[in-house]
Parts: structure tokens; C-alpha cells; sequence
């Protein structure tokens, strides 16, 4: 069996020719010098940790907004009812106010109807 040997790294005169631009792979290890940090090859054994924390992380930031908005909503329907409680509140006080016989004796008078200032008779048949 052959065994696996690192490849000797290309000269600047004889780059492979690619067909079109660069890759994004090979800017980023343009820009980022990868090599320095991992050495000559990325470590394999360290790709399913790494992406289940990252994955964790993702969940804990989709949970963390979406339990925000949630909070959110909730400030937004406690408002509302603390102002449709304030409306039922004036409302009921009017309708009490307009249940007294003195504001409803003001109403009809504009009618020509009047409060009596005598008892009623008693009317006896025999």
C-alpha cells in the first residue's frame, strides 16, 4: 500500500490554470494565510465539534430573537387591554351618570316630558 505524502507547494511560474477567475476558497486563503494557523491541512477529526457548536449557537440566537419578539408582543397586547380597560372604565361611568333620574329628567324635557312634583293618584273603582 502507498502511503499519503503532502504535496510540494507550487512556484509562482507554474500555477495550474484555472478556468475563469479565482475561487472564494482560494481568496479567502489569500487574504486569511490559513496555513499559519492549522498547519498544512485542516484537521478533520475537529469539523463535526466544531459545527455542532455552531450549530448550538445558532439555535441559542434564533431562540434568544425569537423569545424577544415574543416579549414584544406581549408589552404591545398588555398595552392595549390597559387602554381598552380605561375605555370600559369611562364608558360605564357615563352610562351611570346617564342612569340618574335628574340627567334623565334633563333628556326628556327637551321633549316637552316633565317630572311630576305631586304623588300619583290613587284611582279607586267600586
Amino acid at each position: 500500500m502507498s502511503q499519503n505524502t503532502f504535496r510540494n507547494k507550487l512556484k509562482s511560474g507554474n500555477k495550474p490554470k484555472s478556468g475563469g477567475g479565482k475561487s472564494i476558497f482560494s481568496w479567502f486563503e489569500e487574504k486569511f494565510d490559513v496555513t499559519k494557523i492549522l498547519g498544512e491541512g485542516v484537521p478533520v477529526q475537529l469539523v463535526p465539534p466544531v459545527g455542532f457548536v455552531a450549530l448550538l449557537a445558532l439555535i441559542y440566537i434564533w431562540s434568544n430573537h425569537r423569545a424577544e419578539n415574543m416579549v414584544r408582543k406581549i408589552e404591545k397586547a398588555q398595552q392595549e387591554v390597559e387602554d381598552l380597560r380605561a375605555d370600559v372604565t369611562t364608558l360605564e361611568a357615563e352610562y351611570m351618570l346617564s342612569r340618574m333620574q335628574s340627567e334623565l329628567a334633563k333628556k326628556v324635557a327637551e321633549q316637552g316630558i316633565y317630572e311630576l312634583n305631586q304623588p300619583p293618584v290613587k284611582i279607586e273603582v267600586e
